[in-house]
């Protein structure tokens, strides 16, 4: 029979040897036969800790010490048991007390900076590591955690000798690497860190930790394929590592894989539900699909777990935006600036916000304050390109756009604002904004063009067609009212209509697109290529781009060429530049014979007008002319700001200087803002006029818009972008519209219009003739008040409002279009 001696020495072997099963049965024979044997509860204990079991390990270690309470071994163990409890204050004091009895022990010392590096307490850690280093200069592990403590205070310098001194010990000790990647990748050496997490991993493949971090450093460089490789085996390793799927949803969102990065979001708060950044995280994957709702759910989780982080606060304020929330969008940006001031994010987006709500002066003043920040700030200048062009500062907002250019060139949204602006300028001739378009196709569309694939679209003639529409505006919108009616009276025995809708807020315009389409898809959030895929898969024949260059445009989902034919239409004022784009629908009026060359585009002209309009339910009633009543002629323009050049001022002025005691009312979102009406009320001022003549008016709700005409005896088109929805406003309020076209698509929007109603005796040839015609009908006030009592009757029966007639005429030249196709 063995010695209690003998059972020591072989329970020790196997304990060491990692036979803790064996090493358990031989310490529990030792207490049978001595219950009062206090090493051998003292290292049954240890056992029971390596095993998991560490309730039983408290009991055990503490009936050891209450046997030999001058034990530090007992009392050091004790710490560790609750340090794997996480009970950090209670390993505390065990570890202090170890050091009562034993104040030279290092690996006490080691251990006690462990519970205190646990506990954030890096200080006392940093202390506690230099002290056991003191002690025992070999010490690699605490060489390596001291340097993980030097790196919490910042001190990379240091925190990567100390890695290093602890791998000069050990050679292969994986954890250092790891940790010695940490402080270069901190450093911003991220090549350096690569190696140090692959020599990591050469050491050890099964840890976790070097496939996490060579997963943040792939991400950091753009390497999104090798890093959801990385981070996909840190899970298999370590299913339960939070970070890693939080990780690897930021990955996947990068990539543009939404539902995944979800996915992984949700997989990282099952493990840890009061993950603060996992909540942004997810709430930036929902904002990105447009799930607004479910987006200001995880950013106010997130905030409630870290109230004090500003990005939370920046991106619940974008939520808001997107949601229409301007006032929520706006404390929460001011909320995000007053944790973090130098945020230029958030200056950009309260400017944003501040736009919105027409107060431009303050919206300006924030990006200027985000380009201060960071004068890199692609979006940063674009923004403000945006600001100046609703102050009619065109030549400014045309520069900001060019720099947003310069730094991002693939920044297709300040290319779109860029030619959008273009339109707007005076003298703008078709052959530059041909040329500025086809910069566009070069620069945005064309590497896309590799993505060109057949498209295996049945080729019969005859057959019922698959109709694509995809647009931001299905609802109360210019596009919304030029659409509706054609989509309500399409032959449904000819083809079946398809809405791809990246419109968020929905009416009761709507409502009708809704009804009216064969099949309608919600494509919010949808990544550009998702869309193209969809569009493929869904065998569309012909695909209606109709938002062209103007906001939220999908012009590189058609770059793609999804559809075998392509055509833009309705929602732009031209061509888009692009190759990928067969057709331009248009009318003879818009695009007159002679000026197909300045567009990219084949034209497609409608027999009648290129639009038909669908006036409001809502619309008030015409009133009796009101210079009959007021003794004076009240001209109006209810056109966008930068319509309103110094030309058109200066042909205003001259109308406003022929008719005696006449105004002139403007009235548009933000017209009213100070800096747009105090220019205005200059220039017009710099020309005589006297600033009581003019009236700037800002927004208001559609029907009370409609009504403001009632005021109105005349209406004035701005030149050389006309009014297209603005106009046909007017005319159903009974205010006929004097225009001057010139050669570009958007110069002639009034000329179709009027010439469709029948109107075309306010068409002038040239802008002397402009002033003529509008003087010669303030004169006549007999002459426009039968005018107006019969024009909305005269519009309804008109092609411009005759939805049955344009949606057959358009079937006919899709179905032509089609044939020559096949």
């Amino acid at each position: 029979m063995p010695t209690i001696a003998e059972w020591c020495v072989l329970a020790l072997e196997h304990h060491v040897s990692g036979r803790l099963k064996e090493a358990d049965q031989i310490y529990r024979q030792i207490l049978a036969a001595d219950p009062n044997h206090a090493d051998a509860l003292h290292l049954l204990g240890v056992v029971a800790s390596q095993m998991g079991n560490h309730e039983s390990a408290v009991q055990y270690i503490r009936q050891a010490i209450e046997l030999n309470a001058t034990e530090s071994d007992f009392h050091g163990n004790l710490g560790n048991v609750f340090k794997a409890q996480g009970k950090l204050d209670v390993a505390v004091a065990s570890y202090r007390r170890a050091l009562e009895l034993k104040p030279d022990d290092a690996g006490a010392h080691y251990n006690l900076g462990n519970a205190f590096r646990a506990q954030g307490s890096v200080v006392e850690a940093v202390a506690c590591f230099r002290r056991a280093l003191e002690l025992n200069p070999e010490h690699a592990e605490a060489h390596n955690n001291l340097g993980n403590a030097l790196k919490a205070q910042g001190k990379l310098d240091e925190a990567a000798a100390c890695c290093r001194r602890a791998l000069e010990l050990k050679p292969d000790y994986a954890e250092a690497h790891n940790n010695l990647g940490n402080a270069f990748k901190a450093q911003g050496k991220l090549d350096e860190a690569t190696e140090s997490y692959r020599q990591a991993l050469e050491l050890k493949p099964e840890l976790s930790e070097p496939h996490y971090n060579l997963g943040n450093v792939f991400l950091a460089l753009g390497k999104l394929e090798e890093a959801v490789a990385c981070f996909h085996r840190a899970r298999v390793l370590k299913p339960y590592l939070p970070e890693a799927h939080n990780d690897l949803g930021n990955a996947l969102q990068v990539q543009g894989k939404l539902d995944e990065a979800v996915a992984s979001y949700r997989q990282a708060l099952k493990l840890k539900p009061d993950y603060a950044e996992a909540h942004y995280n997810l709430g930036n994957a929902y904002q990105a699909q447009r799930q607004l709702n479910q987006a200001v759910a995880s950013y106010r989780r997130a905030l409630e777990l870290k109230p004090d982080l500003a990005e939370p606060h920046n991106n619940l304020g974008n939520a808001f935006y997107d949601q229409g929330k301007l006032d929520e969008a706006v404390a929460a940006y001011c909320r995000a600036l007053e944790l973090k001031s130098d945020l230029p994010e958030a200056h950009n987006n309260l400017g944003t916000a501040l736009q919105a709500q027409g107060k431009l002066e303050e919206a300006i003043t924030c990006f200027r304050r985000a380009l201060e920040l960071k004068p890199n700030y692609a979006e940063g200048h674009y923004n403000l390109g945006k600001a100046l062009n609703a102050q009619r500062k065109l030549d400014e907002a045309v520069a900001c756009y060019r720099q947003a250019l310069v730094l991002k060139p693939d920044y297709a949204e300040a290319c779109s604002n860029l030619l959008l602006t273009l339109q707007y300028h005076a003298g703008a001739s078709l052959s530059e904004l041909a040329a500025a378009h086809a910069e566009y196709d070069r620069l945005q569309a064309a590497p896309l063009r590799t993505s060109w694939r057949p498209h295996q679209n049945d080729r019969d003639p005859e057959r019922r067609l698959r109709i694509g529409f995809v647009s931001p505006d299905f609802g109360q919108h210019p596009v919304g009212y030029f659409l509706i009616r054609a989509l309500e009276h399409f032959d449904r025995g000819q083809g079946e209509m398809v809405c791809y809708s990246d419109r968020i807020v929905q009416d009761e315009l709507t409502k009708r697109f809704q009804a009216a389409a064969t099949i309608w898809h919600e494509v919010c959030g949808w990544s550009d290529q998702e869309l193209a895929e969809a569009i493929r898969a869904d065998r569309i024949d012909i695909l209606f781009d109709l938002a062209g260059h103007t906001a939220k445009n999908r012009l590189l989902v058609f770059a793609r060429k999804p559809a075998p034919i392509q055509v833009t239409w309705a929602g732009y004022v031209g061509t888009t530049g692009l190759a990928a784009m067969d057709y331009i629908l248009a009318d003879r009026y818009e695009i007159p014979p002679g000026a197909e060359a300045h567009y990219r585009e084949r034209v497609l002209r409608m027999p009648d007008g290129y639009v038909c309009y669908d006036p409001p339910a809502y619309a008030p009633g015409v009133s009796p002319l009101p210079a009959l009543q007021q003794g004076s002629v009240t001209f109006g323009s209810f056109n966008n700001p930068p319509k309103i050049n110094p030309p058109v001022v200066e042909v205003w002025a001259k109308i406003l200087d022929r008719v005696p005691r006449s105004r002139l009312v403007l009235k548009y979102k933000g017209m009213n803002n100070a800096s747009i009406a105090n220019a205005l009320a200059n220039e017009f001022a710099s020309h005589r006029i006297d600033l009581q003549r003019v009236e700037c008016l800002g927004w208001s709700p559609h029907e009370t818009l409609l009504a403001e005409y009632h005021r109105i005896d005349l209406a004035l088109d701005p030149f050389p972008y006309n009014g297209g929805l603005t106009t046909c406003e007017a005319l159903w309020m009974g205010v006929p519209v004097v225009t001057c076209p010139g050669e570009t698509f958007a110069s002639r929007h009034s000329l179709s219009h009027l010439s469709n109603v029948g109107l075309t005796e306010t068409i002038a040839r040239d802008l002397d003739d402009y002033v003529e015609l509008a003087v010669s009908f303030a004169s006549d006030l007999p002459r426009l008040a039968a005018l107006r009592s019969g024009l909305r009757e005269r519009m309804a029966a008109s092609p411009l409002c005759d939805g049955k007639r344009f949606a057959e005429n358009l079937m006919r030249v899709l179905r032509e279009i089609w044939r020559n196709a096949c």
